[in-house]
């Protein structure tokens, strides 16, 4: 995205893989939920899509495959795979593939410019929304002599633009049928990548065989990785089943996001004797935002003023000691703990040359690099916090009546949190508690999945609990999530309902960045804005990745930027 890539044209092997791990046997993970589809890119089940085929962070692409490849170990560089070879401009006006001739899917066929071309068409149809977004600016998409794909661009593409087009996956035209793509399916499918679907129990299991005529296993993007002969995923209806199915060793691996659970779950036998091991990884990429997310579009949350009141009256002190085991580290920036976060840095002056055109957009504490989230003595009733926060909400017009906190439009204060789970119900109880204590009447109502998601696509709710992911290469995503054309997109991530022009700029200043210096230079001051917005009371987030295994499942030594990675690991011969 900038810069170079960091390995070079004759790399062996990539750093964080290790190419000579032992292959062969079975890893059995599992997985909470169920399945009823097996197409990942369409519209339709895209919620319940079998884990593992497509776009899986942690399982890796088993069965479909880009063309060209991320490295884990870069902020954002993209690598060779189905593409042999790619051309663009300086001004990334255009990009070219040219497939690796010995690029086939599992059936033997050859990949063709034609597959290419069926896929961009399939994905601009029935595709997943984010498919259309990357490929809107592609113009004009044609095939090259015999191997090639061109994608040219219109003014609305950005440099970001040929890097998310190499992350497509590659479909079979051969395998599918155009009418019915849309259609779920449990009929196995093909790709190209290393794996095929051996076998389905629709909600149950699915299971992977490795394909040993796999085209690209000799590929040094591909030393050390996806080293099972054979994958099962199992899924489980209930959490505490799918922990009782590691324990009893159904399962090999448990990805660990509770620290209640990881300090007082792992006393069994097998992790007593060291069967099964407890592990901690450090990364280098920014944590995720975690927060409660005021929807702007209500009246009650339209002043700024009073959205920062209330995110001071979020007593984290107390929820850390009280609920979680003082596991947790308090977050107040969107790219935290890495060289993108404003946090505790004053803005240099090309950040203030940005924000110039903006006044009044950040808080001075922000701009300077003081701001901290507000910090309680961890009582659960800190008067001098409570006064504060008041003072703020007196500022904005509010009063007492009685025990009620009532605004300018002499109406009491009180809201809704719309929320989807029981551990999100003890978040949320956790703030209400506080805002109580102020005469604010904070209602958490707790509902169904299928309730849940459509009251969050069509932005139904006052304040819902939400999950900002962060990397080292924000770019485009960040227009669905904050920008002005997203506000009144039903289903987009523009939870918030921001609409801000120095956001929409700012947008478009880290997506046009060419150098190192000005992207970190953009985003420390979107950063700034949105920390100063108060769109979201900041919640917390855990210093490191949490991982329980059994002792026969290996891992390489390096952990790469951004943190383990499930597809290098192997299981030791027994």
């Amino acid at each position: 995205m900038q810069g170079d890539p960091a390995l070079p044209a004759d790399f062996q092997t990539l750093p964080y893989a290790n190419p000579d791990a032992p292959q062969g046997g079975t890893m059995r993970y599992c997985v909470f939920g169920n399945f009823d589809n097996l197409n990942p890119v369409i519209v339709r089940g895209a919620l319940t899509t079998a884990r593992g085929i497509w776009f899986d962070k942690e399982f890796g692409n088993l069965v479909f495959e880009p063309l060209m490849q991320r490295s884990p170990d870069e902020p954002f560089t993209m690598y060779g795979l189905i593409a042999k070879t790619v051309e663009t401009d300086d001004e990334r006006n255009f990009v070219e593939f040219r497939l690796d001739p010995k690029a086939k899917f599992s059936d033997g066929h050859p990949i063709t410019p034609e597959d290419v071309l069926f896929t961009v068409r399939m994905l601009r149809e029935h595709g997943r929304p984010m498919y259309a977004n990357w490929l809107r600016p592609a113009v004009k998409i044609e095939k090259v002599g015999d191997d090639g794909v061109r994608f040219t661009f219109d003014e609305t593409a950005d440099r970001e633009t040929p890097l998310l087009i190499s992350g497509l996956p590659v479909l079979p035209e051969h395998a599918f049928d155009e009418k019915t793509f849309e259609q779920t399916t449990l009929k196995p499918v093909i790709g190209s990548g290393p794996y095929v679907i051996a076998d389905v129990k629709p909600g149950q299991e699915i299971t992977y065989e490795k394909n040993p005529d796999y085209w690209a296993k000799d590929l040094p993007i591909r030393a050390g990785m996806f080293n099972y002969d054979r994958i099962v995923i199992d899924y489980y209806r209930d959490s505490n089943a799918q922990f009782e199915g590691f324990k009893k060793g159904n399962c090999h691996i448990y990805l660990e996001g509770d620290p209640s659970h990881w300090r007082t779950a792992y006393n069994f036998p097998a992790v007593t004797d060291g069967r099964v091991i407890k592990e901690t990884f450090h990364t280098g990429a920014p944590a995720n935002m975690l927060g409660f997310v005021f929807n702007t579009r209500r009246e009650i949350f339209a002043d700024r003023q009073v959205r920062k009141a209330l995110s001071m009256l979020f007593d984290f002190e107390w929820a850390n000691k009280t609920l979680y085991y003082d596991a947790y580290q308090r977050t107040g920036s969107f790219f935290q703990n890495s060289e993108l976060s404003a946090l505790g840095r004053p803005a240099s002056d090309k950040e203030k040359a940005l924000l110039a055109p903006y006044p009044g957009e950040v808080d001075p504490e922000v701009m300077d690099g003081t701001y901290r989230p507000t910090v309680s003595d961890g009582s659960g009733s800190d008067r001098k916090v409570m006064r504060a926060a008041l003072d703020q909400f007196e500022a904005a017009g509010y009063r007492f009546e009685g025990r009620q906190l009532v605004g300018p439009d002499n109406k009491p204060l009180t809201f809704e949190i719309l929320v989807q789970s029981p551990e999100q119900v003890k978040m949320a109880e956790a703030y209400t508690r506080t805002l109580g204590r102020l005469g604010i009447a904070a209602n958490v109502r707790l509902v169904d999945d299928s309730q849940y998601q459509a009251r969050k696509d069509g932005f139904d709710y006052d304040m819902i609990i939400g999950v900002y992911s962060a990397s080292l290469s924000p770019g485009a995503e960040q227009s669905y999530r904050w920008s002005s054309k997203a506000k009144d997109v039903n289903g987009s991530f523009n939870y918030a309902g921001t609409a801000d022009p120095a956001i929409d700029a700012l947008i478009d200043d880290i997506v046009a960045a060419r150098s190192r210096e000005d992207f970190v230079a953009a985003v420390r001051a979107y950063d700034r804005v949105l920390i100063s917005g108060h769109y979201v009371v900041p919640l917390f987030h855990l210093p490191e990745q949490r991982l329980a295994r059994w002792a026969f499942i290996k891992h390489p030594e390096t952990t790469p930027l951004y943190g383990y990675q499930l597809p290098t690991f192997w299981r030791a011969p027994q």
